[in-house]
């Protein structure tokens, strides 16, 4: 039984997709006159934007960001929180489960971004990506998490949906399990557990809640 259950963001409590690709796309758009498909963007969901925009041959990193940020307001109408995650921080709090989020958005993103959404009150702990100088798919955020929650890494597993997430947790020694409801590639990526739907996270027996370890074959 896990006692630890540990999130990604976007793409596995909110559904950022069309946000976060279409605000880079008007940004690269309006300032630099770059026209790229969503398709071909699609590699900067779950790494830090800095990362995505240096990939990108972006110098003024720091000026770019902020009008991609600027740019994602105008899309967040597109923003929602998957179906069946609010039912399930909130079982994970009544069962005293520890929780928490480790992203690769910055603090104010995750401000600007998800703390609007209402479910940081279910999540306590939170790793940014201002709060380590390595970033998924390095081990250093969920190892971060681990210190200051006080997890055993045996004990936790990190839910995600890209391959960064599934890196950033087998180097951490923390089981993965797979999103399936935000992942776009699921036979590409490993996992130890790949889930349809969150209540599949929660198999509740004589009133308590052990986390299902159940294997769900690739589709």
């Amino acid at each position: 039984m896990y006692t630890t259950i540990i999130f990604d963001i976007d793409g596995t409590l909110i559904n950022t997709e069309q946000a976060v690709l279409g605000s880079l796309q008007k940004m690269l758009k309006h300032n630099y006159n770059r026209d790229m498909s969503q398709q071909d963007l699609a590699f900067v969901l779950g790494i830090p934007g800095a990362a995505s925009l240096r990939q990108l041959g972006i110098e003024d990193v720091d000026h770019a960001n902020k009008c991609w940020n600027d740019h994602m307001k105008e899309y967040y109408h597109t923003i929602h929180v998957y179906e069946g995650i609010q039912v399930l921080l909130t079982d994970l709090r009544k069962e005293s489960i520890t929780t928490g989020v480790v992203t690769s958005k910055t603090h104010q993103e995750f401000l600007d971004d998800f703390v609007p959404f209402g479910l940081v009150r279910e999540l306590p702990y939170v790793i940014c990506a201002d709060d380590t100088k390595q970033h998924k798919p390095h081990p250093e955020p969920l190892l971060q998490f681990l210190e200051i929650s006080g997890a055993q890494a045996e004990a936790a597993i990190y839910i995600g949906d890209t391959i960064y997430d599934y890196e950033c947790a087998r180097d951490a020694g923390v089981d993965f399990g797979l999103a399936l409801w935000g992942c776009k590639q699921p036979n590409a990526i490993p996992a130890k557990h790949k889930f349809e739907h969150p209540k599949e996270l929660l198999l509740f027996t004589d009133g308590r809640m052990t986390v299902v370890r159940t294997n769900h074959k690739s589709r």
